[in-house]
């Protein structure tokens, strides 16, 4: 763990040098969260139950014990590797998809998030330290691949990272606008290097003062259902989890109700929640 200086950390959008840093920022933040999911499907009482029925039919045709019960698990799972979202990072989002990722950059690129440690505004950082490329020849064909247009652009959202001394510490995915005065963070992941130093909370932050002065009422994160981190870092930073009022009991208000319609938690096979839906208003 190294330590992090806050009053140094620059937040801006992020750039198109910036893409391939932040690809290898998310796979590192993604590592293991899709096995838990599937872990979390897998052992779900429904799904045990049909898979036990499975097991039986196969056991006429298999006579092996072993491999009844192995065949149905290793075919679910190869199912759910390939159905589930591979965008599930430390929240989890169908949106914006993977290979979204180079699609955000072409917005303003001087544009920063206030930080509350240095005062950063609306200034550019200053002078960066050079840094490392990373894998230039494949990164051109990321990009041509990519086949950006300004539709994609609008689906991708924007993505703001934190750097210091020319390297980025994290980043944060503010999806698309869906709905007038809601925003939704559909990412949010920190360098192994670089957690529990306070990186995602200045990036929650600076990104809900931004929101908030920009008329937004309320910030929406979808954390995954098995993420106990998450979970914790979110009700840390203020946000409660949708059927939780203020005293922890079932929030009944009609309001919320149907604000809870609007933003249903992602569900994958059978039906099963793979988020947790977390808000906050501002």
């Amino acid at each position: 763990m190294v330590k992090v200086q806050l009053d140094q950390v620059a937040m801006r959008r992020m750039k198109e040098d910036d893409i391939e840093m932040v690809k290898a920022l998310i796979k590192e933040g993604c590592e293991g969260t899709e096995n838990r999911l599937i872990l979390h499907v897998l052992t779900r009482p429904l799904c045990l139950f049909i898979l036990a029925v499975f097991s039986s039919m196969l056991r006429c045709l298999v006579h092996s014990f072993v491999l009844t019960l192995a065949i149905p698990v290793f075919l679910l799972i190869v199912f759910l590797k390939i159905t589930m979202p591979r965008s599930t990072g430390v929240l989890g989002s169908v949106r914006p998809y993977w290979d979204y990722v180079g699609s955000s950059y072409r917005g303003t690129v001087d544009e920063t998030l206030p930080n509350p440690f240095s005062g950063i505004t609306s200034k550019t950082p200053g002078p960066r330290k050079p840094r490392r490329r990373i894998a230039p020849k494949d990164k051109g064909a990321d990009l041509q691949a990519e086949n950006v247009t300004p539709e994609r652009e609008q689906e991708a959202g924007q993505i703001w990272v934190a750097e210091c001394d020319g390297e980025i510490l994290g980043c944060i995915f503010r999806e698309s606008e869906k709905r007038a005065d809601v925003t939704r963070i559909c990412r949010l992941v920190t360098g192994c290097w670089y957690r529990r130093e306070g990186l995602g909370r200045l990036l929650v932050q600076g990104l809900e003062q931004r929101e908030r002065e920009a008329g937004a009422r309320r910030v929406y994160a979808h954390v995954p259902y098995p993420s106990k981190l998450g979970e914790a870092f979110f009700r840390k930073v203020g946000y409660q989890q949708f059927g939780e009022g203020a005293d922890g009991k079932e929030d009944g208000d009609e309001e919320e109700e149907e604000e809870r319609k609007l933003e249903p938690p992602e569900r994958g096979f059978l039906g099963y929640p793979l988020t947790k839906v977390f808000y906050k208003d501002l």
